[in-house]
């Protein structure tokens, strides 16, 4: 995303562990719908077919939806109750002062919705120069911590870097004359041994990669060289190519002249893809990777040489004046509403209908709250993590299979305040170190999740609220609640929980911030690191053990995941 330039293009909105307790990594550093997958879950999984949910209900009878069984009430006596540790949760206690929120009812169901939680959801989309940055290795146990705390993550490499400033050669050439960068932004060669040093990072933290080339400074030959060196090097890790960063810009940003279309595009991308193939046939080509509506299509039916995935961009909240759209302007009044949560729903789901339509799987490969330059009212800040955990479940639920949220290795300090990891230091001096801001552990939330399938929920209340529920391959069922309501100004939310079955554990994970506005407030079951595994969970306050209505209160500001398991 261009680093000083809004985002055009369609509407972009379009005893116990918690609060008290160390952790071991701590560094410190009214409304009523039946929830289910919309048409993007043909993609993920086909029409008709779910995967099989077999749990006890004591309510229900066999379900007829197919694919689902749900097995009738059993007579069989529930083990004799173990002894529970419940969980301390951070804020204020029932009853205080506090504007009262509305109950929330929610009742998850035991057939699935049809789209999937897949493993390695979350990742981050780094600029391509960053590939010559020595920190991305291995032997960096800072680095290694910080993503090893987004799951098994994609790293993105593209961004504004790779046509303007990037320059990748494997025969040692110097750099050409016509890349400009400055002192926070300098062009930079990577090379194969770049790669090789990346890969011991892939491989310390389970990750993959996606790559992208350069288009800006045509060159096809080039970036089949880097694909084919990519190949060898990170083998089955390698996700894929992008060919260009928003190419759709270029007609306006200089890289190409104003007259210069979709079909040049497609026309360049093909021949790209052409000598690619060619070097490296098992390589994917993912794409566009822009944000412009009319370009999406085109790309969809394009025919290459080798498989593609749909990719695009998205940053709600990129009216950086205000003046075209003021729900579009980054403010904490537009962060916390729902209609960044509806709007964004329905851009990706207007992004999702072409993909779908030809069969591709789809990656929203660079994100975040705002494309707007400099600081403004929601980075950094604790509603940017409650935004980020529910925009990739949502995204999840709708079909979107993979999310690199954009960030930089610039240090904290003076770097570009909207990524989600930074490198401590003086500015542009980094130390070693590496932090995380409030918006890293929201997608972490996520991450830490086990992958499984989506249930369909019926909700109803809860003031500004979220839910969703995952169904695990161990039997195991997850209940995220995303309480959203202003943990300054409101009380806890009473919630009323109604289960597909009669569970016997509920483990209990909680992210929490002060307030919406709080820069180095979010924290993780009471710490500034990743959720402990949910077999070393505490136990949901008031949890009533084998009961399917399940009543608890949540604090307000708060991403909650229990994750319940059942009579077998």
């Amino acid at each position: 995303m261009p680093e000083n330039t809004p985002v055009p293009g369609p509407d972009p909105h379009a005893g116990s562990r918690g609060a008290d307790s160390v952790r071991p990594r701590d560094r410190r550093k009214p409304r009523r719908k039946w929830i289910a997958g919309t048409a993007a879950a043909a993609v993920v999984i086909a029409a008709g077919i779910t995967v099989p949910l077999v749990l006890n209900n004591d309510d229900s009878d066999p379900a007829d939806a197919a694919g689902v069984t749900v097995i009738e009430d059993r007579p069989d006596p529930l083990p004799s109750a173990p002894e529970f540790t419940y969980y301390n949760q951070i804020g204020p206690p029932p009853g205080s002062p506090l504007n009262a929120v509305e109950p929330l009812s929610l009742k998850i169901d035991a057939e699935t919705s049809g789209t999937s939680l897949p493993e390695g959801l979350v990742g981050l989309s780094l600029e391509a120069t960053d590939l010559a940055d020595p920190a991305l290795s291995g032997d960096n146990p800072e680095m290694v911590q910080s993503l090893t705390g987004l799951g098994k993550p994609l790293l993105r490499f593209g961004g504004n870097a790779v046509d303007r400033r990037f320059f990748w050669t494997s025969a040692g050439e110097p750099l050409p004359g016509n890349l400009k960068g400055d002192k926070a932004h300098p062009v930079r060669a990577v090379t194969p041994a770049d790669l090789e040093r990346v890969a011991t990072l892939l491989e310390a933290v389970d990750g993959t990669i996606n790559l992208t080339v350069d288009l800006g400074n045509y060159d096809p030959a080039r970036a089949a060289d880097m694909a084919a060196h990519a190949s060898r090097i990170f083998g089955g890790r390698l996700a894929g190519i992008t060919v260009g960063n928003e190419p759709n810009g270029y007609p306006t940003n200089g890289l190409r002249d104003p007259s210069w279309t979709s079909d040049d595009y497609l026309k360049e991308l093909k021949a790209y893809a052409d000598a690619i193939y060619a070097a490296a046939p098992e390589v994917k080509i993912i794409g566009p990777g822009v944000y412009t509506q009319p370009w999406w299509e085109p790309f969809t039916k394009v025919d290459l040489p080798q498989e593609k995935v749909f990719s695009f961009h998205h940053y709600p909240l990129s009216v950086c004046d205000g003046k075209a759209d003021p729900y579009g302007e980054p403010t904490m009044e537009n962060l916390v509403s729902q209609r960044i949560h509806d709007h964004g729903n329905g851009y990706r789901e207007a992004a999702l209908e072409p993909a779908n339509a030809a069969g591709l799987e789809t990656w929203i490969t660079e994100a975040g709250v705002s494309a707007c330059p400099g600081s403004n009212e929601t980075t950094k800040t604790h509603a940017s993590a409650l935004w980020a955990a529910d925009y990739a479940l949502s995204g999840a639920e709708m079909g979107i299979s993979r999310l690199s949220y954009h960030s930089s290795l610039i240090t904290c300090q003076g770097g570009p305040p909207m990524s989600a990891i930074c490198t401590g230091g003086e500015y542009l001096q980094p130390d070693g170190t590496v932090d995380e801001r409030a918006n890293y552990f929201g997608l972490s939330m996520v991450a830490e999740m086990a992958p499984g399938q989506f249930l369909q929920r019926e909700e109803n209340g809860g003031g500004l609220s979220h839910t969703y529920a995952v169904h695990h391959e161990d039997g195991s069922v997850s209940v995220v609640i995303i309480n959203a309501n202003n943990p300054e100004t409101d009380a806890q939310m009473e919630v009323t929980l109604e289960l597909p079955a009669r569970p016997l554990t509920a483990a209990m994970s909680q992210m929490t911030g002060p307030s919406y506005t709080s820069e180095d407030g979010t924290m993780i079951d009471g710490g500034r690191g990743e959720a402990v595994p949910v077999a070393e969970r505490l136990t949901l306050p008031g949890f009533e053990y084998g009961s399917t209505t399940q009543k608890f209160s949540l604090t307000a500001g708060t991403v909650t995941v229990l994750n319940f398991t059942f009579q077998p």
